[in-house]
């Protein structure tokens, strides 16, 4: 399939294809014309190429660990193949990731009490006017 195809499939920008390419992520053949021609394993490589983005992973990151993949649903690597270079690359991965999910925990955790002020406020708020208590601090 040429590249339009591949990224009407997998809803992939064709630039966005051709950087990938660029960073050693896609291996397309050329066509006699020059076009890149993708077999049918592009599609799923793409995908798992968005799922590693999407969880974080860099294009060097990814490109070191690509080949090893054995499904689009799950980073699997062969255990043979992974080397201890990499499984500290990884581990470092996994450390920043988790740097990350604490921050933005944290962060819904504040939007969350935020908004449960709020709602509470417009409780009192909304209360008859013979039942409404001062708010506090006031005095």
């Amino acid at each position: 399939m040429r590249i339009g195809e591949l990224s009407r499939r997998t809803g992939v920008p064709a630039r966005m294809l051709r950087y990938y390419e660029e960073q050693g992520l896609l291996r397309p053949a050329r066509a006699a014309n020059g076009y890149r021609v993708y077999g049918p394993a592009a599609e799923h490589t793409v995908r798992q190429i968005r799922g590693l983005l999407d969880s974080g992973l860099t294009t060097g990151i990814i490109a070191r660990v690509l080949p090893f993949l054995d499904r689009p649903d799950g980073i699997l690597m062969h255990p043979d193949c992974l080397t201890r270079e990499t499984a500290d690359l990884l581990r470092g991965e996994a450390d920043r990731l988790q740097q990350r999910i604490d921050c933005l925990s944290g962060n819904r955790d504040a939007i969350l009490a935020y908004l449960t002020a709020v709602r509470a406020r417009q409780e009192r708020e909304r209360r008859p006017v013979g039942r409404r208590s001062p708010p506090a601090g006031d005095g």
